[in-house]
This record gives C-alpha cells, sequence and structure tokens, in this order.
C-alpha cells in the first residue's frame, strides 16, 4: 500500500517562496495521477495542481503562474514550488493520488485515493 509523507511547509512573508515535497513509500507512483490539496481554515478542501502518468499538468486558476508542481519518479517524488506568495495561500496543503483516475476534492471525503497527513504553509502579510 502507497503511503505518502508531506514536507517542507512553513511560514513566510507575502512575496516569498516555499517548496513542498512529497515522498511516497510502499510501492512507485509512476503511474499514479498526483495533485497536490489545500483547505484553508473555514473553507472546502480545493485542488491546487495535479500531474498525470503521461506528463500533463493542470492549475488551478488562482496559483496559475506562481505555482510549480513536478514530479520524480526515480525519487517516487512529487513537488510543488510556490512562488510569489500571498496570505490567502496559507493553508494546510495536502499531497494525493490515484492509479485511475486525476482526484478531486470530493473523493477526499470518499474515501477515493490515498492522501498524506498535510503540511502547513503560512503567509503573513
Amino acid at each position: 500500500q502507497v503511503q505518502l509523507v508531506e514536507s517542507g511547509g512553513g511560514s513566510v512573508q507575502a512575496g516569498g517562496s516555499l517548496s513542498l515535497s512529497c515522498s511516497a513509500t510502499g510501492g512507485s507512483i509512476r503511474r499514479y495521477c498526483m495533485g497536490w490539496f489545500r483547505q484553508a481554515p473555514g473553507k472546502a478542501l480545493e485542488k491546487v495542481a495535479d500531474s498525470d502518468a503521461d506528463g500533463g499538468f493542470d492549475y488551478a486558476h488562482s496559483v496559475k503562474g506562481r505555482f510549480t508542481i513536478s514530479r520524480d519518479n526515480a525519487k517516487n517524488t512529487l513537488y510543488l514550488q510556490m512562488n510569489s506568495l500571498k496570505p490567502e495561500d496559507t493553508a494546510v496543503y495536502y499531497c494525493a493520488g490515484d492509479r485511475i483516475t486525476c482526484l478531486q476534492a470530493r473523493d477526499r471525503e470518499h474515501g477515493g485515493g490515498i492522501w498524506g497527513q498535510g503540511t502547513q504553509v503560512t503567509v503573513s502579510s
């Protein structure tokens, strides 16, 4: 069973950068669609970006041009480079993946896919 562990969260001032990593153990994520999600206090979980097994990428409109998702299948790791951070980017960030489909936020409450435990990102103004 694949397990995911996020790292790299922290606190930064607006305009700064952070890089998140998601390390997978227990199996290869090479054929998984992998994604980053976030949940801000009092708000619903939302998808930030995903990376499918064929090299395709997709981003939420709110992060396009500022965030970059990437993966190193040899290291079994997913990354999220976050630049020009804004206070509204403050959230718990989760990495998630599935072998069949690219996950949507609603899949988490339905038990779909594999999810990490999350890492906090705080952006101060």
